[in-house]
């Protein structure tokens, strides 16, 4: 018995072979998907924290950049204290606020987001069309392509942006027309987000904050990524009132939010495992029964167990390939519809993915489908290289 006998049985039922393949290539699809999704999500948070080079977030102390309305107090401060640091390549604080912009025709207010930062860094944005801000820049502001569209303004416009209104007086405190230097996207903008950004010490006097010189956040870049841990042990007992988190702290946060995604991953996962063994065992034990007696013929005339172990096996093994291969580009198809609707969220980075591909992982599981393909297939080979020849002939015969 040759090994291409075993690929040749499965022509035998083409549409039962075909139906078969449809279910593995499902299963694959399946646990294609979900190794994806089992750690994309830390990987794609992790690719969007570390997009502009910064290991650190500094916050408010209990809180999570942008998590609340807190701020860290006398920001300048702690910024010239860490410039100090050789430790300590580059950092810029953040100050994050909602504020208010005119729309150019009918001078309607449009609730906006805005940033306040050091441009220099160039740590939340990238351009699109126009140009940077310019350090101290008093005048000028970015915009974000949705506040472009709700604000009607184009590079070179000019704009006006409110600050926060005056409860009593129901009218803004802080108001200021400025120039449009540039279209951008906001790296941590959630899809939609009309979000505009100035220097920090405008962005300050519109939230009237700068009298207390308040920052959301400071982004920190380190200059040896070896030695992260003891950095970050070192700055927790520098800055006892501000929380100090890396990299690796925010995504275990951001684990423990999205832990269900994790146990759902595991058990569809799993699912499309069992799925392929019970299609593989349940084909090969059909054809196998049904071809009884052709395979103690081949025994009577000298065709040793582990031919007819071999040729099975390799029934289910041309079966799992087949499949794997449909269900891989199914799976990236599936794969690309379902991240476009989870990330639809409210509140989540547009940059952000839930499926991410990453080759060894990806890889692992081409195994794990192998390997169970070619386990499903152990009983019906068993069954196969052990009927018994003069017994099986009979029954044949009658």
């Amino acid at each position: 018995m040759s090994g291409l006998g075993g690929a040749r049985n499965l022509l035998r039922h083409p549409l039962r072979t075909a139906l078969s393949v449809a279910g593995i290539a499902v299963a694959a699809a399946m646990l294609l998907d979900m190794v994806m999704l089992s750690g994309g999500i830390e990987r794609s948070f992790e690719r969007l924290l570390l997009a502009r080079g910064f290991q650190y977030r500094l916050s408010p102390r209990g809180t999570l950049p942008f998590d609340t309305e807190a701020t860290i107090p006398n920001v300048s401060a702690v910024v010239t204290m860490l410039r100090r640091d050789p430790a300590v390549m580059a950092v810029t604080p953040v100050l994050g606020a909602a504020i208010f912009g005119r729309r150019r025709g009918d001078d309607s207010l449009v609730t906006l987001f805005g940033y306040g930062f050091d441009p220099s860094t160039h740590a939340l944005d990238e351009m699109l069309r126009g140009r940077e801000l310019a350090e101290g820049d008093s005048t000028g502001i970015l915009l974000g392509a949705p506040a472009a569209s709700l604000l009607r303004a184009e590079p070179c416009d000019t704009v006006t942006i409110v600050g926060r209104l005056d409860p009593e007086a129901a009218a803004p405190a802080v108001e200021r027309r400025l120039v449009v230097r540039g279209i951008v996207r906001w790296i941590y903008d959630y899809r939609g987000q009309p979000s505009v950004g100035t220097t920090l010490p405008l962005m300050q006097r519109l939230a009237q904050v700068a009298s207390e010189d308040r920052a959301s956040l400071a982004l920190v870049k380190v200059r040896d990524e070896l030695a992260t841990p003891a950095t970050t042990a070192r700055l927790r007992r520098e800055l006892p009132g501000i929380e100090v988190n890396g990299v690796a702290d925010l995504v275990r946060h951001f684990r423990e939010r999205l832990v269900y995604f994790r146990q759902l991953a595991l058990i569809l996962g799993s699912v499309s495992l069992i799925v392929t063994v019970l299609l593989v065992t349940t084909l090969l034990t059909i054809g196998v029964n049904e071809r009884l007696g052709e395979i103690a013929t081949m025994r009577a005339i000298g065709v040793s167990r582990a031919s007819v172990l071999r040729e099975v096996m390799i029934e289910g093994l041309v079966l799992v390939v087949i499949g794997g291969g449909l269900g891989t580009a199914l799976g990236l198809v599936t794969a690309r519809y379902l991240d476009a609707i989870l990330t639809s969220f409210p509140g989540l980075p547009a940059a952000f993915s839930f499926f991410v591909p990453r080759p060894r992982p990806l890889a692992l599981a081409g195994m794990a489908l192998l390997v169970t393909g070619a386990l499903a297939g152990l009983w019906p080979a068993w069954l196969a290289s052990r009927a018994p020849i003069a017994e099986t002939l009979r029954a044949e015969a009658t």
